[in-house]
């Protein structure tokens, strides 16, 4: 069982291993110098005992320290070549894992990346893709090079003394019982290992991306215990694994001792009796001797097999899940002027988001949506960029189904300010063309009919000033203002601002919206906002309750016929 889902996991690192044929061809080259300068280390005892010491031949003075500085010579080169090449191979599969990983996760649907904690993914692509590294670099070349040393050796003890040789080697079957429960035992605590690695990496992620509101509730040391006893479980769990892995090399050695001293006592015998002199019995005892010590490093290896199996399982895992949301066939190629909701819901779970929703918007016009928290208005929004696809009904886009287009040219139209503004750590200048190439006068236009070039000249090195994490060298309402710049710059056909203003002051949102109006005339604009000024100049206001769009028209007749509206209204207007 073991043995055929480690095939399978092989298989699956084929189509990146496979790219490395010639360097795998240096790294066997590199294993056959040292598997050869090994056996030649055994071999070469046999003269230094017979020759040099006791029948004194002078010129072995010369010759075996000669040969054993040639041994020493080719294993070293062999050992420099197997070593670089197989760093350069997992390195460089590393990357390309870390990179398919990042890609599959990225394109994944939005369940997806709503559902999992962003520290476990993080824990994916840099702790288990580090894991990995030794499985898709140097398993198989030492388990080849060890392979090659243990027949080597094995053979050239059977060349000199086929019954003593038995005796040497009649404890190896001994050493694969408990080495399997070994092995076994230790995978499992590795796959618990990693996940708690992963909650440890979220909830390093919790405490930098709030530290904000750990610093205001004074909860440092509320966060300090809650980490600390994720430390300690995730402590004790590796701790649990080094007692179980440390077993293997002492179990090793106690039975390879019961070996050597096998073959001590019968070779002595066989010395003894003429039978053996005493170089050949050194050989022998020397070529044994490092028998097991490639055993021991083979039973190692298994046990680091486990690890990285563990974590290539947590990493294909990913690499198998499906998306929900598939592309279509179709590129959208033309701008965006007609958008349809016919008779759509969705659900999430048990509850429903949206519920019958019938909506047609055209270009030019602008819509507003209002009504109180958890209605519907950001599960419309979610549609239309097709994070989801709905339960029943249908979205489309210029009389095309959202489903028959690409998701990439979909979103290409549509530019988004999202209530939650996000900040790259780049230039302010890559932040506004964020994806696309800067063009500068296009960057600096963006950002004036956002209302945020005055403040962006006056930045160290304009608007190529270099941006902090989060955008932490800016305020509340300038990271706000290069949001809209960067939705403007990338001159969409449906513009969609979610709160776009609300971290602006009264006068700073007028002059967007003046700015706006020219901008916006062809296209399609979507609102949503909790200021009255934001959207009472809208086409039509949508109020909506529970999924529903309870109420709709423009604000004077929502005025008129709507109490939910006219409640919500004078909220609006405090």
């Amino acid at each position: 069982m073991g043995d055929t889902r480690l095939k399978e996991t092989y298989k699956r690192y084929w189509p990146y291993i496979k790219q490395y044929k010639s360097q795998y061809f240096l790294v066997l080259i590199g294993i056959l110098l040292t598997v050869t300068a090994t056996a030649g280390t055994a071999h070469i005892m046999q003269p230094l005992m017979d020759n040099m010491f006791i029948k004194k031949e002078p010129r072995m003075l010369y010759i075996i320290p000669a040969l054993l500085i040639g041994i020493y010579i080719l294993k070293s080169v062999g050992r420099y070549i197997q070593s670089v090449f197989t760093t350069y191979i997992g390195m460089h599969i590393i990357s390309l894992l870390r990179q398919d990983l990042l890609a599959k996760m990225i394109r994944m649907d939005m369940m997806f990346l709503y559902t999992n904690r962003s520290g476990e993914l993080m824990s994916r692509i840099t702790n288990d893709i580090a894991r990995v590294q030794y499985f898709v670099s140097k398993m198989l070349p030492e388990l080849v090079q060890e392979g090659f040393t243990v027949i080597a050796l094995v053979g050239y003890v059977i060349y000199l003394n086929p019954i003593l040789a038995f005796w040497a080697l009649f404890v190896m079957p001994v050493i694969i019982v408990p080495l399997i429960k070994i092995t076994r035992r230790l995978k499992r605590l590795s796959h618990r290992s990693q996940e708690k690695n992963a909650d440890l990496m979220t909830r390093l992620t919790e405490v930098f991306n709030n530290s904000e509101i750990i610093k205001t509730n004074a909860t440092e040391e509320y966060e300090i215990a809650r980490f600390r006893e994720e430390n300690e479980h995730f402590f004790k769990l590796n701790m649990k694994a080094t007692y179980t892995g440390d077993l293997v090399s002492p179990l090793m050695e106690t039975i390879a001792a019961i070996g050597l001293a096998a073959v001590i006592f019968v070779g002595a015998q066989q010395v003894y009796s003429g039978n053996m002199t005493v170089g050949e019995f050194t050989a022998f005892l020397t070529a044994v001797g490092m028998v097991f010590q490639p055993l021991r490093r083979v039973s190692a290896i298994y046990s680091k097999i486990q690890d990285a199996q563990a974590a290539s399982e947590r990493v294909f895992h990913i690499f198998d899940l499906k998306n929900s949301v598939v592309d279509g066939p179709q590129t959208l190629s033309k701008p965006i002027d007609k958008i349809d909701f016919d008779n759509v819901t969705l659900n999430f779970g048990d509850k429903t988001a949206l519920s019958d929703i019938n909506l047609s918007i055209r270009s030019g016009q602008t819509i507003a949506l209002v009504g109180q928290s958890g209605g519907g208005k950001s599960s419309l929004i979610n549609l239309l960029l097709r994070f989801y696809d709905p339960d029943q009904g249908e979205v489309s886009v210029n009389g095309q189904s959202l489903k028959t287009l690409t998701q990439h040219s979909l979103r290409r139209q549509i530019a988004a300010v999202s209530q939650r503004v996000y900040i790259f750590q780049d230039t302010l200048a890559a932040n506004v063309a964020y994806g696309s190439e800067i063009d500068e006068e296009q960057v600096i236009n963006a950002l004036k009919m956002a209302d945020a070039f005055e403040f962006a000249s006056s930045l160290p090195d304009g608007i190529h000033t270099m941006m902090q994490e989060f955008g932490a060298n800016l305020s509340g309402g300038q990271r706000q203002r290069i949001a809209i710049a960067r939705a403007i710059y990338k001159h969409a056909s449906v513009l969609i601002l979610d709160e776009a203003t609300s971290a602006l002051d009264n006068e700073s949102e007028k002059r967007i919206q003046s700015a706006l109006e020219a901008y916006t005339a062809d296209k399609i604009t979507i609102i949503i906002a909790h200021r009255l000024s934001t959207i009472e100049h809208a086409d039509e206001i949508l109020y909506f309750e529970e999924g529903k769009i309870i109420d709709r028209g423009t604000h004077s007749e929502l005025l008129e016929t709507s109490d939910n509206y006219r409640r919500l209204a004078g909220k609006m207007g405090e």
